[in-house]
């Protein structure tokens, strides 16, 4: 699935950033830890170029703890980047990064100097979440839909670290077909720009290969269905998403399963592994050139 969904204001964003970058020390890329390779965004690093970046795996309470590991474990091995799965929700875990940024730009703070930073990610990882987080009140607006932030702002933490924020920016083409799904099974595309179906059978399947129990539990099924429209046409028995003549409304049950993931509801999920950079082709596309 080829999804083109690059609003005016993240290519501006692009152009901002290039211009703020030469006065900031750190990144922060905020990533969602069920996709870390699909949320990755491939213009940070030839934005940021050669200083040093904390990736933050946001949403850790909703993905597979053993694959959040391996990312970890994958992310800390690059040069100049440290790694650390949080969940923004719960209270004083986002104090981590404050302490993991100074000891990241250490001249800075042995010179009584604040530690500049920007925090950067796709649109709908929990970015404006963490930065009301960080600073202790709400600062930046927060909401379910992908795109809320539209401009950047410098936040002052009071703690020896500013806090620049950019908008979401995303690819202005995901050429990638899988990444293009696992993005919109997450909900960091906006739910107008799929099809809610397509994206749920796309799920589904995944779910049956590698969580057959979490769905099994998650809708009471005596046995597993044996692929992904017969599980959609299973849930929608179990919860009566039925038209007339007992057929099933697979647009409702699509919206179930979607959203009932997206809220952590079948369990810690992981669509992908580091593994996918070894063993697949997979690649995000191009960053569309500034005028």
């Amino acid at each position: 699935m080829a999804v083109i969904w690059y609003p005016g204001h993240m290519h501006k964003a692009q152009k901002q950033i290039k211009e703020v970058m030469p006065q900031v020390d750190l990144v922060i890329e905020v990533m969602d830890a069920r996709i870390p390779f699909s949320s990755e965004n491939p213009v940070v690093k030839e934005l940021r170029g050669p200083r040093p970046c904390l990736k933050v795996l946001n949403k850790s309470d909703l993905a597979d703890p053993a694959i959040t590991a391996q990312w970890l474990n994958y992310f800390s091995q690059q040069e100049g980047v440290r790694a650390l799965a949080l969940t923004t929700t719960r209270k004083g875990e986002a104090c981590k990064i404050l302490s993991l940024c100074r000891e990241m730009v250490p001249l800075r703070a042995q010179r009584g100097e604040p530690v500049r930073t920007m925090i950067m990610g796709i649109p709908n990882v929990g970015k404006s979440t963490l930065i009301n987080a960080l600073a202790g009140r709400a600062i930046a607006k927060v909401g379910n839909e992908p795109a809320v932030t539209k401009q950047q702002q410098r936040i002052s933490l009071g703690n020896g670290i500013v806090l620049s924020d950019t908008p979401g920016i995303l690819w202005p083409r995901m050429e990638n077909e899988d990444s293009g799904y696992r993005l919109a099974v997450t909900g960091a595309i906006k739910n107008a720009a799929i099809s809610f179906e397509e994206v749920a059978l796309y799920a589904a399947d995944f779910f049956l290969l590698h969580y057959p129990q979490a769905v099994m539990a998650r809708y009471k099924l005596s046995e597993l269905p044996v692929g992904a429209i017969e599980l959609l046409e299973a849930i929608g028995r179990k919860r009566g998403c039925l038209r007339a003549g007992g057929v099933t409304d697979i647009h409702k049950v699509s919206e179930i399963l979607l959203n009932e993931f997206r809220a952590g509801q079948l369990g810690g999920i992981s669509l992908e592994t580091p593994a996918i950079y070894e063993t697949s082709d997979e690649d995000c596309g191009e960053p569309v050139a500034d005028d």
